[in-house]
């Protein structure tokens, strides 16, 4: 996918329409914590109850299976401003194979 390398968008900062540098920021790891792993450790301090709160008295069901890897990864872009220098991120990222700054 082609994005030009100068858009005109709002700023965030100035509140009003300027041209802006788009550049793409690489995507950082995922943390290596489920999320129930996160909850419960930030829960572990403040003695809340314990183990899976009431939702993990079962365990997984193996058998279904995600029906396969997705091919792209989210584009993350960064706009920075020509007036204040400042930079904003995209509100969503979009999929795509290869994006090409023209």
């Amino acid at each position: 996918m082609k994005i030009p390398k100068l858009v005109k968008r709002l700023c965030p900062f100035c509140k009003k329409h300027t041209e802006h540098k788009v550049s793409q920021v690489k995507k950082k790891q995922a943390s290596s914590l489920s999320y129930g792993s996160k909850v419960r450790a930030k829960r572990r301090g403040a003695a809340r109850g314990q183990g899976g709160m009431g939702r993990y008295s079962k365990p997984p069901i193996t058998k279904w299976k995600l029906t396969g890897k997705k091919t792209s990864k989210k584009v993350d872009l960064r706009y920075e401003c020509k007036e204040c220098t400042k930079s904003h991120a995209r509100a969503h990222g979009f999929r795509a194979k290869r994006v090409e700054m023209k």
